[in-house]
This record gives C-alpha cells, structure tokens and sequence, in this order.
C-alpha cells in the first residue's frame, strides 16, 4: 500500500473521530488503527510520519504515539 492511501485513510478516520474530545479522538484513531492496519500498513505509516507527516491529520500524528509493534514486524 503506497503512503499517499494510508495518509487518506488515517486522515479519514480522523474525520470520524473529529466530534469526539480531543483525547477520546486520539485513543479512538490509535485504537483503530492497532486493531483494524496490519503490522505492514502501521510500519508505512509511522515511517511517513519519521519523515515528517505531510498531509496527515494533527490527530494522527498524536494518535501514532500510541502505536506499537508486535517484535517480529
């Protein structure tokens, strides 16, 4: 999956979460992307994010720091 579709996905789930508190917004997206993105799909986005985000959600940048990893991604 090319970084351009995570960047629309994340920030689509931002959108969703956008009527919630911010902090409830932020576990939400984190919560959704752990559960629903594959390792694969989580490692992209945080690479995106290493190199600086462009174009992603403020939400998602906060929600990413929640992100983990399982050991053999």
């Amino acid at each position: 999956m090319d970084t351009e579709d995570l960047v629309r996905m994340a920030n689509q789930i931002a959108d969703y979460f956008s009527a919630y508190t911010h902090a409830e917004a932020v576990d939400g997206i984190a919560d959704h992307i752990q559960k629903f993105w594959d390792p694969r799909m989580r490692r992209g986005l945080l690479a995106h994010i290493e190199a600086g985000g462009a174009e992603l959600d403020p939400l998602v940048m906060e929600a990413a720091r929640q992100l983990t990893m399982p050991a053999d991604a």
